[in-house]
């Protein structure tokens, strides 16, 4: 059994009291045991007993037993005593060490309660505060605050960089497509020309679509702050449509409070991922929502595809991360399951992947439900 803080801290003091009861009733025992003979010498030349006819050797017999029995009586007295009161020290220390130790309890619960946030940097603006003396534990504290403060400013700093460069990087991808759309209306333009310009394009409008997943990223990792009342069955069936794949839609109620426009773009990504991810003939995706009895709302997204093993499946959530394609020739721009945890965690939920045995992934999306 792990013995606590609070445990040992106990131990230590109640032993200690207890040893220091044990010398100073040993120390006494001695010292009575030294002094008594003596002064009962001094009284039995003084006065004899009465009835003792002055016979020295009964005398002395009784005054050594007296003696014997003031020390017997002397440690089982004390020893009762000591025990009372050891017991009586162990729990006034034991609630003192409660009391001592219950700033660290505070910060124990505010660091537990930022780990366990939904969204990794959701609880950085929740400080401890503590009050109390300038000893070492506050010292602690404020430290422990200056951390959070710190990395509260790196994350919204990185934050806003994404989108500042996002919408500073969008303006020269419009102008390079205005004119290669203008050059490739030219009649006078060759066929290399267009061919060339038509690549162009596709590069283009691939590093449109990063630069978009870059800013949906970055504003899905901040909380929700405004929410509504959205079914996830109600955004599958606008957005469940594919014309390469078998899209099976079995839609169950599944209300949660949330971003609308983040709602629509989770969903969209996973139906999009499942359709890009499959096999060339005969695939499929099956999109499910439902609500379970314990408060949550589930989206599960499965897809027939290559196989995909499973020390493989937790960096698919990873930004950037493609399995088993080459970035360059890559058509997405593999943030879209990163956006899709972005998104649930966001909300206060989890996404989840699990690869079939048959090839493809089940992904699983729970969100709070809202009642």
């Amino acid at each position: 059994m792990r013995l606590t803080v609070r445990g040992r801290l106990t131990l230590v003091y109640g032993g200690l009291f207890v040893l220091a009861g044990l010398v100073l009733l040993g120390t006494t025992a001695v010292l009575v045991s030294q002094r008594l003979p003596r002064v009962l010498a001094r009284s039995e030349q003084s006065a004899p007993l009465p009835g003792t006819g002055g016979n020295v050797t009964e005398t002395r017999q009784f005054f050594e037993a007296s003696a014997n029995g003031a020390v017997s009586t002397l440690l089982s007295q004390g020893g009762i005593a000591l025990l009372v009161v050891s017991a009586a020290a162990i729990a006034l220390g034991w609630l003192i060490a409660g009391r001592m130790l219950q700033p660290l309890h505070q910060i124990t619960a505010a660091a537990r309660r930022i780990a366990d946030a939904p969204d990794a940097d959701r609880g950085l603006h929740e400080r401890i505060a503590l009050s109390g003396p300038d000893d070492e534990i506050k010292e602690l504290a404020d430290t422990f605050d200056i951390m959070l403060a710190r990395l509260d400013h790196s994350f919204d700093g990185q934050r806003r960089f994404i989108a500042s460069a996002s919408h500073e990087l969008r303006t020269p991808l419009t102008l390079n497509r205005t004119l290669l759309e203008v050059a490739l209306t030219q009649e006078a333009a060759s066929e290399q020309v267009r061919q060339l310009g038509s690549t162009l394009l596709a590069i283009n409008d691939r590093h449109g679509r990063l630069i978009d997943g870059l800013l949906l990223l970055a504003q899905s990792e901040r909380p929700v702050a405004e929410k509504s009342y959205v079914d996830l069955a109600d955004i599958v069936d606008h957005v469940a449509v594919s014309d390469t794949v078998k899209v099976i839609t079995e839609p169950g109620e599944a209300t949660v409070a949330g971003n609308p426009v983040l709602l629509e773009r989770l969903v969209q990504n996973l139906i999009e991922n499942g359709v890009r991810h499959n096999v060339s003939t005969n695939g499929w995706v099956r999109i499910r929502t439902g609500s379970r009895p314990d408060g949550w709302a589930v989206l599960e997204v499965s897809n027939s595809g290559p196989v995909v093993p499973r020390y493989e499946v937790p960096g698919l959530f990873e930004p950037f991360h493609r399995y088993g394609t080459e970035r360059l020739h890559s058509p997405g721009a593999g943030l879209g399951l990163s956006i899709v945890r972005a998104v649930a965690q966001a909300h206060g939920g989890e996404a989840q992947a699990t690869a079939r045995d048959e090839g493809g992934l089940v992904v699983t999306v729970t969100l709070p439900r809202a009642l």
